[in-house]
């Protein structure tokens, strides 16, 4: 697919189809991710695939609020989408390099959850980023470590209608030439 139609075409699909996720499609989808640029090629975004039936609903339920339980009820597949703490942004010795910290794990993280998007709707998927959840019940049901900072959840599944295009803010409010 062209790459300005993948950017007309990707919505925050809140409804799903009924329709598995092929497992070479994800692969496809995580790989794509891990071709993201990252601070110094450090590579520190982490995913946990929740693709069962038994582990998509408890995640869904023990660790999404309602509202979210409901925008990704047919949803195939859950992705926790996480970064390594201290490492982006850090000289090897642990020191921060700027006062963004590990803020530059999240940017790196956000590069990576965007290639991950688009390549899921090249693919044909759709997706929502759920920013609104319970990253301790996630850490403990995953057995993810402190080491670990926990963004979002990201369903993954077809859409079951189309979804519209909400308006953009103009250029003029979003960028300054000089």
């Amino acid at each position: 697919m062209e790459l300005d139609r993948l950017f007309e075409e990707r919505r925050s699909v809140r409804s799903y189809a009924e329709l598995p996720v092929a497992k070479e499609d994800l692969l496809k989808i995580l790989e794509a991710a891990k071709l993201a640029p990252s601070w110094k090629n450090s590579q520190t975004a982490r995913y946990y695939v929740a693709a069962s039936d038994e582990m998509r609903e408890k995640l869904r339920s023990e660790c999404l609020p309602a509202f979210n339980q409901n925008n990704s009820a047919n949803a195939n597949v859950l992705i926790v989408s996480a970064f390594k703490k201290g490492v982006s942004g850090f000289t090897p010795e642990g020191e921060p390099v700027n006062e963004l910290k590990d803020e530059w794990g999240a940017y790196d993280l956000g590069l990576s959850n965007a290639y991950l998007i688009l390549k899921a709707r090249d693919l044909g998927y759709d997706t929502l980023i759920m920013g609104i959840r319970d990253s301790e019940s996630i850490r403990k049901l995953l057995d993810i470590g402190d080491d670990i900072e926990i963004a979002s959840v990201i369903s993954l599944g077809k859409r079951d209608k189309e979804p519209v295009m909400k308006a953009r803010k103009p250029m003029d409010e979003t960028v300054k030439f000089f």
